[in-house]
């Protein structure tokens, strides 16, 4: 496994997949160290500006882009050529299309590290599985990063904390090492499907108690509905991937507490919208982002058609999202299950 050089070396090569918020913040903490970046983008705008004026105009645009490290590019196998590294920013909705032209040979030697927070839509799959099954990464080779970690956060220095989970200790440690600066600590951890499946559901909670805020609930309810949520989150990853695990860690509870309370959350705040009435494609027009869990609900809840674990909550996001329920119906029934 690959380690970071260090100072007076080569620096580490890696390709960024993904040209949006979360992209642009990674981009900036892998900067700040003895990295190189092949940034690959599908907007031909957003390239050129960045190559001009040194900053993304789309998202994060007070970020200064250190053009000496980072290099833009439309291509997207010209980002992967040479790379040791490559990083996965791009919605999960959308990865399949990001990779067209990529085929097994090009992730040859490479580590992929997944920065993606959602499900395969269709497939239902995690994107560590749905990448291992495409191209054939091997699970040594495969890491996620997790919060809590706003990008907006990233972009004005403020102290944030990243989880960094392989099967594989040292590629764990290796990825933690390229993540790890001045004002971002990072932790290396073997728990990864715990870790994705926990980030998957988290953005599902973050839909529910923004819905909950648009219909005018305040906080009394939403931390009763925050902290069943945690149990329901334990219930179902208990099932799908047996392991001792200390879901208070900050990799779990500390992911969902910033998702569910912060106004940066994408996801609590596509559901504020579907709580004051808008249409999914009004919020989605009114946000211009994606909301993963607006897909990640319709897996989980497929998933669990198979497992029957008890999970009130998604049940209510999925009714709303998808069966068109109202949400004032769907959260009053709610009300009577939570503790």
């Amino acid at each position: 496994m690959k380690t970071q050089h260090g100072t007076g070396q080569l620096p580490v090569r890696l390709t960024m997949v993904g040209g949006g918020s979360w992209a642009t913040a990674l981009v900036k903490i892998l900067s700040e160290n003895n990295v190189t970046v092949k940034w690959w983008m599908r907007s031909e705008a957003d390239a050129d500006h960045i190559k001009r004026y040194h900053h993304n105009k789309s998202y994060l645009s007070d970020v200064q882009i250190n053009t000496r490290k980072v290099r833009v590019c439309t291509r997207i196998r010209d980002a992967f050529r040479d790379s040791e590294y490559v990083i996965l920013a791009v919605p999960a909705a959308f990865v399949a299309d990001a990779l067209t032209g990529i085929n097994a040979s090009h992730f040859t030697d490479k580590c992929v590290i997944s920065a993606i927070k959602g499900m395969i839509p269709g497939a239902n799959q995690l994107v560590t599985d749905w990448v291992s099954d495409q191209y054939g990464v091997s699970a040594e080779r495969m890491s996620v990063i997790a919060g809590p970690c706003h990008a907006e956060e990233v972009a004005l220095e403020k102290q944030s904390y990243l989880t960094i989970a392989s099967q594989d200790p040292s590629c764990a440690e290796d990825v933690a090492a390229l993540l790890r600066c001045r004002f971002v600590q990072t932790t290396p951890v073997d728990d990864i499907y715990g870790i994705e499946y926990a980030a998957v559901m988290k953005n599902i909670i973050a839909l529910a108690c923004g819905i909950t805020h648009g219909l005018g609930y305040g906080d009394n309810f939403q931390a009763v509905l925050v902290s069943n949520a945690m149990q329901e989150i334990r219930r179902f990853v208990d099932a799908i991937y047996p392991k001792h695990r200390d879901l208070s860690g900050s990799a779990y509870l500390g992911d969902l507490l910033v998702t569910a309370y912060s106004p940066f959350s994408r996801n609590r705040t596509f559901g504020t919208l579907i709580g004051r009435g808008y249409t999914i494609q009004s919020a989605q027009a009114e946000m211009n982002m994606i909301a993963e869990g607006y897909y990640a609900v319709k897996s989980i809840y497929e998933i669990n058609r198979r497992c029957g674990v008890d999970m009130p909550i998604v049940d209510a996001v999925y009714k709303i999202l998808y069966d068109r329920a109202a949400p004032t119906g769907e959260m009053n029934g709610l009300k009577g299950l939570l503790k």
